[in-house]
């Protein structure tokens, strides 16, 4: 059943006909004449014909019709009664909201924008289930040939962070709706290993005795405890216990907001050397009456963009020494525990490592470079103990 009529307000003629017992009339700027009346009814002719066929789409015929935010809601709520699976990108408005208890702040916004900018634009109009494998490995190509900006290409890092979140969607929803996920045998691109860049004592050194007197005892408990940059910048007094010379991570800092640490293992009381005990003593007197250790004159946390740009950078610049993170305070930290001989267990522990595969992973290539790991050690000891004369040669003597 489907006519072709006119409003009697502006004499435009309209479609009028059924499509999934739903009436739908669709207008149009066309005047009532014999030429246009004829041309819809040609057009009405071919609605009924792919309608009875089963060929109709509507999104097609009439892309900018009202009706359609009527039929989608039809189809998704028919799909849900028949347990089928949803689009791609109502399943992840659910699927993010289930999650997002389990985040932090961070990682939240980091997944959101991922799914805004990427993954819903690239899938969301597709069924979780109709996504093949040949799409996944043809989305990760395609991202592999972006550039930004800077003129680079987007790293591996970013990339598998991508995929990592796409296969925990799909896999929750192939669990779910009973479907094999397509991200089977996919593998992560590799990623280049980074190298640290630690200073040298003699760097730490002339770092501490030239930076601004207002940031040299908060850089020296950056050097000598190895804090992370969220974890220093968000340090309360609350936290500080020097009665037992004890720093205690609890908290972190990220993007203005108090959160739980990294992880588990990085909850830890870190130990104070003299260097540290002083630096806190000598910014007690200071900014004691705040909530938080290192704080600006408002008292609100350090922002750790402006100390770079304002202090760290120009201060490595004006030394002469090589552009490096905030960071690497932390890894020099490890180094230089690792250079003076400190039990690799405890090391790890002050880091916030639940154990010395990480340590030895990423440090012990600087351990030679600091410390004699040639042989020459225990040659020296050797050479010490064969000199020293034994029990007969001493009564003999």
């Amino acid at each position: 059943m489907g006519n072709v009529n006119v409003r009697k307000g502006s004499q435009k003629l309209y479609l009028d006909f059924r499509f999934r017992n739903q009436r739908c009339r669709e207008q149009t700027e066309l005047n009532d004449t014999p030429g246009n009346r004829k041309r819809l009814e040609l057009m009405m002719d071919r609605v009924k014909a792919e309608i009875l066929l089963g060929q109709f789409d509507y999104a097609k015929t009439f892309p900018s019709s009202k009706m359609l935010t009527k039929l989608n809601s039809q189809d998704k709520a028919l799909n849900s009664a028949a347990g089928l699976p949803p689009e791609f990108e109502e399943f992840t408005e659910i699927w993010f909201f289930e999650m997002q208890a389990s985040w932090r702040r961070s990682y939240e916004k980091t997944i959101r924008m991922i799914l805004d900018h990427r993954l819903i634009p690239e899938f969301g109009k597709k069924a979780v289930d109709r996504i093949t494998k040949a799409d996944l490995l043809q989305f990760r190509a395609h991202l592999a040939k972006v550039v930004r900006k800077n003129g680079k290409h987007l790293s591996a890092t970013y990339i598998n962070r991508h995929m990592k979140i796409m296969r925990m969607i799909l896999n929750e929803a192939a669990d779910r709706y009973e479907f094999t996920t397509p991200y089977m045998g996919i593998k992560p691109l590799k990623v280049p290993k980074s190298d640290i860049e630690p200073f040298t004592p003699h760097e730490i050194k002339l770092i501490l005795n030239t930076v601004r007197p207002d940031f040299k005892d908060y850089f020296m408990v950056r050097f000598f405890t190895g804090m992370r940059t969220g974890e220093i910048d968000g340090l309360k007094w609350r936290y500080i216990d020097f009665e037992n010379r004890l720093i205690l991570i609890r908290e972190t800092i990220v993007d203005g907001h108090v959160e739980y640490t990294k992880t588990d293992g990085s909850q830890r009381d870190i130990q104070m050397n003299q260097q540290v005990f002083d630096a806190l003593q000598n910014i007690r007197k200071i900014t004691f009456n705040n909530e938080y250790v290192f704080c600006s004159k408002t008292g609100s946390p350090l922002r750790h963009d402006l100390v770079t740009k304002r202090v760290w950078h120009p201060l490595l610049k004006h030394l002469g020494l090589r552009k490096r993170r905030p960071y690497e305070t932390r890894h020099s930290a490890a180094t230089l525990w690792l250079a003076s001989g400190e039990n690799p267990e405890w090391i790890a522990r002050q880091m916030g490592h639940v154990n010395t595969e990480m340590l030895f992973r990423i440090y012990s290539r600087f351990v030679p470079n600091l410390t004699r790991t040639d042989g020459s050690a225990i040659e020296r000891m050797l050479t010490n103990v064969m000199a020293e004369p034994n029990s007969e040669e001493k009564d003999n003597a």
